[in-house]
């Protein structure tokens, strides 16, 4: 019987540099023009609801991977194995590899615990500023994500009156992540909606909601927001004026915090497009293609760096 068809697939993916399922597909069909690897179902196969029947497409996975295994060994053997023959093979972290290969939100004995750890870091948080007197800027933040079995979550802004922080924990789903953070000493309250993260998680978006904290009333008041996770804490991030100046560049803002990105316009582009589009007819639903376009980008940065003698795909 085969078995962690899921966390297989992902792991070849990640080892391989490959981002989407088109990637993935694309790497069987170079070893086999007739492979029967199917996007509708290779879907399915990554969320752990079915398993190739086709023993071909085992055969076209060793070649994938150019390891000197068998089919039958691909689709039988049990995780771990599979993860020290590729790791060895590519010369990478193994344990690394294992948590590429593990979904973020898992539904595996243990899997929370995982997905929370994929999670933890520290986010630059961008988003539309409500205040009236900051109409047309962004705005900066600051999450970090405690890597813990139900992790603490804290948001913060600097404000020109002073430092905003709350706090709360995180919820993940198959359908969307929420959280809900309050204040400790005041009566601001955000709630988050976001889009299920995917590992390696290097992004975070949806919209976040509360009400004005700077202007002459108060305002129930929603905005999209994209988390874009560094490399490391910044003293920058959680010192500096939270508005970012008009017509200023994201690509500039993540490079002083320690991030800096191989295609900066790409990034201003494909950022500004998410926080800045919609119908403006009292619905608001963030693009699921505009939002997985910048996943696929910083993945594909991330990767970069890990790999940095070749270049980023565009």
């Amino acid at each position: 019987m085969a078995r962690d068809i899921d966390r297989k697939l992902r792991a070849t993916a990640a080892v391989l540099g490959l981002i989407t399922r088109k990637d993935l597909a694309a790497a069987f069909r170079r070893v086999n023009a007739a492979t029967t690897f199917d996007l509708e179902r290779a879907h399915k196969w990554l969320q752990g609801r079915s398993s190739p029947r086709d023993a071909r497409l085992y055969q076209d996975w060793t070649r994938v991977l150019d390891i000197d295994q068998s089919a039958e060994w691909i689709a039988n053997c049990e995780f771990d194995a599979f993860l020290e023959v590729v790791a060895r093979r590519y010369n990478v972290d193994r344990d690394a590899l294992s948590r590429q290969g593990t979904p973020t939100h898992s539904g595996r004995s243990g899997g929370a615990n995982d997905a929370y750890s994929n999670l933890a870091g520290t986010y630059v948080c961008y988003s539309n500023s409500w205040s009236p007197y900051f109409r047309g800027h962004m705005i900066r933040g600051a999450l970090t994500v405690a890597d813990a079995a139900t992790p603490q979550v804290v948001y913060s802004e600097v404000l020109p009156t002073g430092q905003l922080q709350v706090s709360g924990t995180l919820s993940l789903g198959n359908r969307a992540m929420h959280m809900t953070l309050r204040e400790a000493s005041g009566d601001a309250q955000f709630l988050f909606c976001l889009f299920p993260p995917t590992a390696p998680v290097r992004v975070l978006g949806g919209l976040m909601c509360g009400a004005t904290l700077i202007g002459p009333d108060s305002s129930p008041s929603v905005t999209r927001i994209i988390m874009i996770r560094l490399p490391a804490t910044s003293d920058h991030l959680h010192s500096a004026n939270a508005y970012l100046p008009k017509a200023g560049s994201f690509a500039q803002d993540l490079a002083s915090l320690g991030l800096p990105v191989s295609s900066a316009q790409l990034v201003d582009e494909r950022l500004s497009e998410f926080l800045c589009s919609g119908d403006g007819k009292g619905l608001d639903q963030p693009s699921t293609a505009t939002y997985r376009a910048i996943v696929e980008l910083f993945d594909r940065e991330w990767l970069y760096r890990l790999n940095e003698d070749s270049p980023p795909m565009k």
